[in-house]
């Protein structure tokens, strides 16, 4: 029967790389030199097939598993503050307490803000008067005076028009002397520009302010309603409701302390706030790129958090004096933030240490580079 050359083992499991190739060689050299019978050839083939099954094994099993990067959960606090001073009236969370979007936190001593709009709905109800009052003439009354004036000038004018005309007869029959008349002419005059003042005086009665008087008192008007509504605004913001659905992660005042304006009171902390910040050294940071998927793992979270690289720091720095992870030593490493879920986000407690592996399909480029090295070391051979 004849027998078929047999092919170099190491040539059998090219992925094994060097270890394989290793145990080939060892087998050949253990083999006899000299010529042997069929029997002894076949079993010494069986014994060589069960070695390199044996060092794939062990291959398999040294192979070192994907690399982790250390890091730690952490999250991003909404701080809820009231724009306005005041004593605290309520606190109506506690730590640890879950509330949903819109649901009321705390209050602020409302009794100030009271007394203020009260202040501002006089000066608006004060400008608004001055408003109507600017579009209307003067009263009834006072157009009323200014008739009767009128009327009295008028009877003043003609009686001082008879006089002129008689003493216009006197002159010409010399009873009277040249400064008489004089005199009734004057009187005259003078009692006709009365009578004009006086119906121009009626005129402006009748008539509203002028166009920039009530320009002028629109503008307070408008001004003061502006104000009101600012104080409006002020008295509903001394009651603060939770801008988002979230974990409350700490209170600052207790009830019954002075809260500056602008003072958080509450800190939320929203699913979507929660996030992974892990380091990785320089060699594999070319490998990652933004949105690109990572598994999240600690220790009691199950089954591993996927979530998607959010940044990547432009700047490297040194290894940070608390990493979680024995093996990391101080080197140059970058700062990448990965964003689970909101769903899945929850599972995250800020400063729990994670490991960061890229997802599947996504193995960082030093896995190459160690292959290269590790084909490099065999000699060149598959």
């Amino acid at each position: 029967m004849p027998t078929m050359p047999r092919r170099p083992p190491h040539r059998l499991f090219r992925w094994n790389g060097v270890r394989i190739g290793r145990q080939a060689e060892a087998v050949r050299a253990a083999g006899p030199a000299t010529p042997q019978a069929p029997g002894a050839r076949e079993a010494g083939r069986a014994n060589a097939v069960l070695a390199l099954l044996a060092a794939a094994a062990l291959a398999a099993c040294g192979r070192e598993p994907p690399p982790a990067w250390s890091g730690y959960a952490e999250g991003d606090p909404v701080y809820v503050a009231a724009p306005v001073a005041g004593q605290l009236l309520d606190l109506q969370v506690q730590r640890g307490d879950t509330v949903a979007a819109g649901a009321p936190l705390f209050s602020i001593d409302v009794t100030p803000m009271r007394a203020a709009r009260a202040e501002a709905d006089a000066r608006l109800a004060a400008a608004r008067a001055e408003q109507a009052d600017a579009a209307k003439g003067r009263r009834p009354d006072e157009i009323a005076m200014s008739r009767a004036q009128l009327a009295q000038a008028r009877a003043q004018s003609a009686l001082a028009e008879t006089d002129l005309a008689r003493q216009q007869q006197l002159i010409g029959q010399g009873f009277i002397s040249a400064a008489r008349l004089d005199d009734a002419r004057a009187a005259a005059a003078q009692a006709r520009q009365r009578v004009r003042e006086l119906e121009s005086s009626l005129r402006v009665a009748e008539l509203p302010a002028r166009s920039d008087q009530q320009a002028a008192a629109r503008a307070n008007a408008e001004a003061a309603s502006a104000a009101l509504e600012q104080q409006l605004w002020r008295e509903a913001q001394t009651r603060q409701r939770a801008p988002t659905a979230g974990l409350v992660d700490d209170t600052f005042y207790r009830v019954g302390e002075y809260v500056n304006a602008g003072q958080p009171v509450v800190a939320l902390l929203p699913p979507s706030q929660r996030k992974a910040r892990f380091y990785v050294p320089e060699p594999e940071l070319a490998s990652l790129r933004q949105g690109q998927a990572v598994l999240l793992s600690c220790d009691g979270c199950g089954a591993p958090i996927a979530a998607r690289i959010s940044y990547i720091s432009p700047q490297p720095e040194y290894t940070p004096p608390v990493i979680y992870s024995n093996s990391q030593r101080a080197r140059l490493v970058f700062l990448v933030e990965a964003r689970p879920d909101p769903a899945q986000a929850t599972r995250l407690h800020p400063g729990q240490p994670l490991e960061v592996r890229p997802s599947a399909g996504a193995a960082p480029a030093t896995a190459g580079a160690a292959a290269s090295t590790a084909s490099a070391a065999s000699g060149g051979r598959p």
